[in-house]
Formats: C-alpha cells, structure tokens, sequence
C-alpha cells in the first residue's frame, strides 16, 4: 500500500509539473541579449517579402530627437527550425505563426527570464501584417518596458552613493559608479560619464510650481526651452570663454506627457549646442510635476559623443531618469 501511495504521489507531481510548467519560470534560464536586439522568428519567405516589410518598418522607426536616423531596435532574423535551444533565450521575441487564426498574444517568460513574446499568426499574410500594424505602438512599447527594466537592472549593479541627492532635492535616483557629480551648488546637480567619445550628463534641479504654466503644448515647449537654456548659461559652460549650452533652434523639439513615479510629467526631447562654440547633441528633459511639494522637479540627459551612434546613450540615460523615486 506504501509503495502503491509513493508511485501515485511521484505521478501526480510529474503530472503537476507538467501542467505548470508554462506558469512557474523558477526553472527558467536567464534571459540573454544585446540591449534593444530582437529576436523576429520568420520563415524566410516572408521575412523577403511584404511581412518582412512590414516588421521592419515597426522595429526600425527612428527614435525622435537623435542627430541622425537610428532604429528603435536592432533585428535578427532567425528561421522557425532553428528556433530552438540557446537561440530562445533573447529577452525580447516577435513571432510569426501562419495557417491559425489571425491573433496577437503578449507572453512572459516563455523559454527564459525575463523576457516577453509576442506572437503574431493569422492565415493569410495580409492578416498577419494587419495585426503588426494596428498593434505597432503596443509592440514597440512592450519591448522598451522589458529593456528598460533590464537597464535598470544593471544599473543596480554598481549604484553610486547619492545622500548629497537625497538631501537637498529630496529623491532617490539610481546611476552607476561610472559617473561622478561634476557640480553641486544651489542645489543644481551636474552628474556625468566620461566615455570614449564624450561624455553623459544628467542635471537635476527644482522650480516652483508656478515657474511652468499649463497650457497649449507650443506654450509648454517654449517654457522649457527658455528653463533650460537660463539652466545651460548659469552652470553648463562650453569649452572656450562665453560658450555655454542652450537648446537648438532648428531641430523642434518634441513634446509629451508621461507618468513618472506616478506622477505627471512633461518629456521633451529636442537638439542641444554651444552658443559660440562647435558642439551639439541629442537632450531629453523630464519635467516632474511634485504638487506634494509645491515644485516642479526637473531630470535632464544630454549626450555629447560626436561621430558615433548615440541610440544606446540616450536610452541609458533614460532608464536613469526613469528611476527617480520623489520622497
């Protein structure tokens, strides 16, 4: 009878496994992967024609507010029957499945951790491209989220210590040992990252709450432009005497409202240069509106790494700004 029990228990755990095994990823490998790589696993037919088009010209939209055209993602192409094995393990995967109904399925943690999945089938190749194009925007959206988070990640890593941060604006904010606080004065903090090319930069600083006006989105983007560039001529100096930063006039800069920290904040991402000198780059600024604290709560990057790609920069940067935490 104990043997007859122990042979039942051990079928029933195999059976429960079994079953479980698409919902409990604690037996998962970790996820792998270059930052903003995806993994398009497409018959090679279609990947040549009018599918393939039509993936591409999803994942490769330009990232607004670079120098010069970058794609949202970089694509690998990968075959259904070789789909297997380590090659399943990308943290970020688009699939197309033809002969099945048309439908589009967003997974977690499919073959490694973490990771996302999504799964576009339909019958016939005009279904298929339909469904990629009616759900663009939650595509590209849903693969930035898993990044993000993956940057964030790695961030955590090698955290710098901010009590200096923390008690004069009142936030947390993660970044790496790699960058230093290159000004701390009147409350207005200059963090950089030296690279090979340049350096990153992030500026944190307060306004009152009165100092940005709501209300249409010209007026809002002309307010931000005239705080940063007043910011960019009292503590950002150029290289040579009566040089300092401020915001390129003939790239528009791009305007939006996003929640952070549960919070309502204003994103622009614009063009920056040097007034009497040669430099310029990509910048993304982050008004945080903090009614709690009756102030706006300004996070700003801003790139200079000339002659090279700046796609990965600028998302870094975000992914730092996008940690801040208001006490």
């Amino acid at each position: 009878m104990q043997k007859f029990l122990l042979v039942t228990g051990i079928l029933l755990l195999a059976f429960s496994c079994k079953d479980g095994a698409s919902k409990d990823d604690s037996f998962l490998l970790d996820a792998t992967g270059k930052i903003n790589d995806v993994s398009v696993v497409v018959d090679n037919e279609l990947w040549s024609g009018n599918v393939g088009e039509a993936i591409r010209y999803v994942l490769t939209i330009p990232v607004f507010g670079l120098p010069q055209d970058e794609p949202s993602f970089n694509i690998n192409q990968i075959p259904p029957q070789v789909f297997s094995g380590f090659v399943t393990k990308n943290r970020t995967v688009l699939k197309i499945e033809t002969g099945k109904a048309p439908a589009i399925s967003f997974d977690t943690n499919v073959y490694a951790k973490p990771q996302r999945v999504i799964t576009v089938s339909g019958n016939t190749n005009l279904e298929i491209i339909e469904l990629i194009n009616k759900n663009a925007s939650q595509i590209i959206n849903t693969f930035r989220d898993i990044e993000l988070a993956h940057k964030q990640q790695q961030i955590r890593k090698a955290l710098f210590k901010t009590e200096a941060i923390q008690d004069q604006l009142k936030l947390d904010i993660d970044f790496t040992t790699a960058y230093r606080i290159a000004k701390n004065e009147d409350d207005f903090f200059w963090i950089r990252r030296d690279i090979e090319t340049g350096s990153l930069n992030i500026m944190l600083y307060e306004l009152p709450h009165d100092a940005i006006k709501r209300n249409d989105s010209t007026g809002i983007i002309n307010q931000i432009i005239k705080i940063r560039d007043s910011i960019g001529e009292k503590h950002i100096m150029g290289p040579v005497e009566g040089s300092y930063m401020n915001t390129e006039n003939a790239y528009t800069p791009f305007n939006t409202e996003i929640v952070l920290d549960n919070k309502p904040t204003l994103e622009t991402k614009g063009m920056w240069d040097v007034e009497n000198a040669v430099m310029a780059g990509p910048f993304i600024n982050y008004a945080i509106e903090d009614k709690e604290n009756n102030r706006w709560l300004i996070a700003e990057g801003f790139v200079f790494a000339p002659s090279v790609e700046k796609r990965d920069f600028v998302f870094e940067l975000e992914a730092i700004i996008k940690s801040i935490k208001i006490q």
